[in-house]
């Protein structure tokens, strides 16, 4: 079955305490939104220390177009997406030119030719490349990119293929919205870029750690659709999500699990490792109280929300860098997202250590 050969991510350069990103939303929003000063304790409440940002805080004071935000988008994906492709090829022990396949995830910006055409003719990679570009998946795309990955990795024993999610949140974010949910996305969301490489059958792995794919499963909520996504407007993307998520969680996530698992002959307390994306600490109280795992299961994710905020379809992968660099249990691992439809991706994996 496929491996995990690398993985890697990006700490931009700008990040930023979140009673900064309080004080300064404080003073954008005061003008316009009558009840600022009651809802400042939202920041509070995300329990998120540090957020990713790739642009200095004072960038996001002023009004910019949707042009020249996605404009930004595309160069600095292009930048850091390279940035963290070449110390996930380092990482791998490997060739760039032994990339057989490019998956690219991301949700929060547009661009034609797609962001891994521009990746592959900037980094001079195998022109026959296979591409797979994927917009829309929102916090999902992160499990779901790593499944993709790995199906394409059975289907050829001798892939090598790369993944690579961006989410430049904060480049959505719209100065002149005074709307609740944007000012609630100015609590929560980050920016992030994390790189893996999977490999086929074909591959030794040349790591300490082996992280193999069992199986995966997604599921589409039937009339879910206005839960989470974007309004797109002229002035560019327009955070939507609804507070019901936490509540949709903890009625579906327990069953959703339980059912994947039976299909392997396994139960909850068989999983060792729980990579989970933080959509935010309502959304973990809900994992929590839906599934009932006994000690602090969320740890990991808990601590790269506090850390970087809410990334998006990148959040799960720091997750995952996390444990494959910092250590985990032997045993089996289980990926989870809930994304925009409303949906949830889950991936089932078998880590052990050398």
């Amino acid at each position: 079955m496929p491996t995990l050969a690398a993985i890697s991510k990006i700490d931009f350069p700008y990040k930023v305490d979140q009673h900064e990103v309080k004080e300064e939303t404080r003073k954008m929003f005061a003008p316009s939104f009558p009840q600022v000063e009651r809802m400042m304790s939202v920041f509070d409440n995300t329990e998120i220390k540090t957020r990713n940002m790739c642009k200095p805080l004072d960038y996001y004071t002023t009004v910019h177009s949707f042009e020249d935000q996605n404009s930004e988008y595309i160069r600095l994906s292009l930048e850091y997406s390279i940035q963290a492709i070449e110390e996930c090829i380092s990482s791998a022990q490997m060739n760039k030119n032994e990339i057989t396949d490019v998956i690219f995830i991301s949700t929060t910006g547009l661009s034609t030719p797609s962001l891994d055409a521009l990746i592959i003719n900037k980094m001079r990679l195998n022109q026959d490349v296979n591409r797979m570009s994927v917009f829309g998946l929102g916090c999902a795309g992160g499990v779901a990119g790593y499944s993709k990955a790995n199906i394409l990795a059975i289907a050829n024993p001798d892939a090598v293929v790369l993944l690579v999610a961006v989410e430049l949140c904060s480049l959505t974010f719209l100065r002149n919205d005074s709307s609740k949910s944007n000012f609630i996305g100015s609590s929560l969301f980050a920016d992030g870029i994390a790189a893996c490489i999977i490999t086929g059958d074909n591959h030794t792995n040349k790591t300490k750690n082996t992280f193999t794919f069992l199986a995966a499963q997604s599921k589409l909520y039937y009339d879910s659709l206005d839960v989470m996504g974007w309004e797109f407007l002229n002035s560019g993307f327009k955070v939507l999500f609804s507070s019901d998520i936490p509540t949709i969680i903890t009625q579906n996530i327990n069953n959703d699990v339980t059912s994947f698992l039976e299909k392997h002959h396994l139960k909850i307390s068989d999983i060792s490792n729980f990579i989970f994306h933080p959509g935010g600490k309502k959304v973990l109280t809900a994992y929590e109280d839906a599934l009932l795992v006994e000690g602090d299961f969320l740890k990991n994710t808990r601590e790269v929300m506090n850390d970087n905020g809410n990334m998006s379809s990148t959040t799960v992968l720091y997750v995952l860098e996390r444990i494959f660099s910092n250590g985990f249990k032997n045993g089996y691992g289980l990926m989870v997202a809930m994304g925009p439809g409303f949906s949830c991706e889950m991936v089932l994996l078998q880590m052990n250590k050398k």
